[in-house]
């Protein structure tokens, strides 16, 4: 268990700005900042973290929270999981108390592959570093290769004995289930035999965007016809490979700051490309490229650049993959290597001022590069020509901005020396093409007798919900702060007549809100707004300097939840713009008290509707019975209405 003052400074520590922009390209506006969101599949901005409340939301999930539940809901941390996570990002030393055997027992099957692959993690480098075997065939593998012991060591690189089960001995020794080393492919287990997936191979844990070990690539230095070069891990609970970036954890900060990522094919590739000094590289890990590998990339940056090989397979390898990329709606530039070259093989013969050179003057538009690669294959060739001018139309019409197609379009005429007219044509016929097939596909019919599902009506408003909602979001921002509230008091004039008064009276708004309902009777009918409120309106009476980061950082991870969604409704507004706009919406702080006495009004004029229904109904019910209690109360309720909406200036 992590101590209270361990979690505590982690909390003061970190920033939630900070956290998030490690796995989301965060971009300013206005005190806030808005990015794309990691939960769901967009193209426009619905993400907002706010650095002053040290929260966040995801408009398009519901999701939100604090830095510790993002990690949480992104990375499926456990708590302590994101505790260290932070303090190992801000350089804490935390503090913890001996688990028992039973919490050991606890953690979940997920939890257990995680822990499972970060044992081979270590194993897997004691063997390369502190065994004879280890050090003359893995570390002799690597350093032939040009890797220096640093890069070694930043890539947790491996090496697994060339030993039929020394690796699952070793873990069985440990206390690992072997269920476990068998889920996450490290054991392969048939009938009642044993064996190590990764018999004498060099070893490539593949991380998460946060760091933790998905699973491994390995690969054999022996030869062997029969055995296959690179093995990767197998899918698992933890490692899906159409999802996972090789290198990405090492990459994603300077992807985020350069605003672009370079994307190569092989592990080897990233690591060269690291040691010479460019970090913002990932790879596929020698799979094809899939849209959830894409989408990760455009979580930090709109602009990638592929890197292939100097052959012809490496070239139609990278041409497959641009359509991919430009259906995301992100800007892709290709960059090849002078033949018989790749990645690893350039970076390592050049410096960084040369690689860097290289990459800037031989980075090419995607439509150039295809253009250039099919032209020069297809240029004595008008049949050629024409399918190759189909192919790059084809490739434009993936992209979902029309501006950038219409200017794609304008760049292809002028390479391929035809008219737009023609070329916009083409566009227009796919377009169609693709509406026909998707028009084409045959609608299911109801079947005889099937019972239709009525079309569900639009949902009512929950004015009350609405109200106590408000009045939550108005402790936690200003629960403290005094403010000059404006009341209206009965008195009798001097006519004898009773007339509403002003009367102004200084408290703060958390009393206000506190004393108001009290005085009525009012409760919260959500039981989360209620079990909010009791813990708000105990923590500002207890704490005269009350703060809503601390207090966010002290409640449950369901409570901040909640909370986070409550404060951060109002910052939707700000993915708009409308300030870019010359529309400048009014602060709510400019008027705090009204604020809050209109919404205690409204709740009580609302409160009053609904027991002047009860009424209606119960003498609905007893239609022959006169109730003269009711007929008085009725009038009273009504008589209290027409006062609190004269203080609401409202007409009825």
């Amino acid at each position: 268990m992590i101590s209270q003052s361990s979690i505590e400074q982690v909390f003061e520590t970190a920033r939630v700005e900070e956290v998030i922009g490690d796995f989301v390209q965060l971009k300013k506006s206005g005190s806030n900042f808005k990015g794309l969101s990691p939960f769901s599949d967009e193209r426009s901005p619905s993400f907002m973290v706010s650095p002053v409340k040290q929260i966040w939301k995801d408009f398009s999930t519901g999701k939100g929270g604090t830095s510790v539940s993002f990690l949480m809901e992104h990375e499926h941390f456990t708590y302590p999981e994101a505790i260290k996570y932070l303090a190992k990002k801000y350089n804490i030393e935390i503090e913890e108390t001996v688990q028992s055997d039973e919490q050991k027992e606890q953690a979940n099957e997920k939890e257990s592959l995680y822990l499972v692959s970060e044992f081979a993690n270590t194993y897997f480098q004691n063997i390369l570093h502190k065994t004879d075997q280890g050090r003359s065939i893995g570390l002799s593998y690597f350093k032939e290769r040009g890797f220096t012991e640093e890069t070694i060591k930043k890539f947790d690189l491996g090496y697994s004995l060339n030993e039929w089960q020394a690796f699952t001995d070793e873990a069985l020794k440990k206390g690992y289930n072997i269920d476990y080393l068998a889920k996450t492919g490290l054991t392969i287990v048939k009938e009642d035999k044993r064996f190590d997936r990764f018999k004498g191979r060099v070893m490539f844990p593949i991380k998460s965007m946060s760091g933790r070990v998905l699973g491994y690539g390995g690969r054999i230095l022996v030869a062997d016809k029969k055995a296959a070069k690179y093995v990767n891990s197998p899918e698992s609970d933890i490692y899906h490979k159409s999802n996972v970036l090789y290198g990405i954890y090492h990459a994603k900060q300077a992807i985020a700051k350069e605003d672009n990522c370079f994307l190569v094919e092989g592990y080897t590739d990233v690591i060269q490309f690291h040691q010479r000094g460019i970090t913002n590289v990932v790879s596929s890990s020698g799979t094809a490229l899939t849209p959830q590998q894409i989408r990760l990339i455009n979580r930090l940056t709109n602009n990638i650049t592929v890197l292939f090989d100097g052959d012809a397979a490496g070239m139609r390898a990278s041409i497959r993959g641009i359509d991919l990329i430009l259906e995301q709606g992100m800007n892709v530039r290709v960059c090849g290597f002078p033949e018989g070259e790749d990645p690893d093989s350039f970076a390592k013969q050049n410096s960084l001022e040369e690689l860097t050179d290289y990459l800037s003057s031989n980075s090419k538009d995607f439509i150039q590069f295809k253009a250039s690669i099919l032209f020069e294959e297809t240029k004595n060739d008008p049949i050629k020509k024409a399918d190759t001018v189909r192919d790059i139309i084809n490739s434009i019409s993936k992209i979902p901005d029309p501006i950038k197609r219409e200017i794609y379009i304008q760049e292809c005429s002028r390479i391929m020396d035809i008219s737009e007219e023609v070329l916009f044509t083409s566009l227009a016929q796919i377009g169609n093409k693709e509406a026909q097939d998707a028009s084409s596909k045959p609608k299911q019919q109801p079947k005889a007798f099937e019972v239709i599902k009525p079309e569900q009506k639009v949902k009512k408003v929950d004015v009350q919900y609405l109200l106590e909602r408000k009045l939550i979001e108005s402790l936690l921002l200003y629960g403290n702060k005094v403010e000059d509230f404006e009341d209206l008091i009965l008195k009798e004039n001097a006519k004898g007549d009773l007339v509403l008064e002003p009367v102004i009276q200084q408290a703060k708004v958390f009393e206000k809100i506190f004393l108001d309902l009290q005085d009525d009777e009012m409760e919260f009918s959500n039981s989360h707004f209620k079990n909010i409120y009791f813990t708000i309106i105990d923590a500002l009476n207890q704490n005269p300097d009350f703060e809503l980061k601390t207090f966010i950082n002290t409640i449950d991870y369901d409570m901040a939840y909640e909370i986070s969604s409550i404060l951060m409704e109002d910052e939707r507004y700000g993915l708009d713009d409308w300030e870019r706009m010359n529309i400048i919406p009014k602060k709510k702080n400019d008027g705090v008290a009204q604020l809050v006495s209109e919404t205690i009004l409204t709740l009580r004029c609302f409160l009053i509707d609904q027991k002047i229904l009860e009424f209606q109904k119960e003498t609905m019910q007893n239609k022959t019975q006169t109730n003269r209690n009711i007929l008085e109360e009725v009038k009273e309720y009504s008589g209290l209405k027409m006062l609190l909406s004269r203080k609401l200036n409202r007409a009825l």
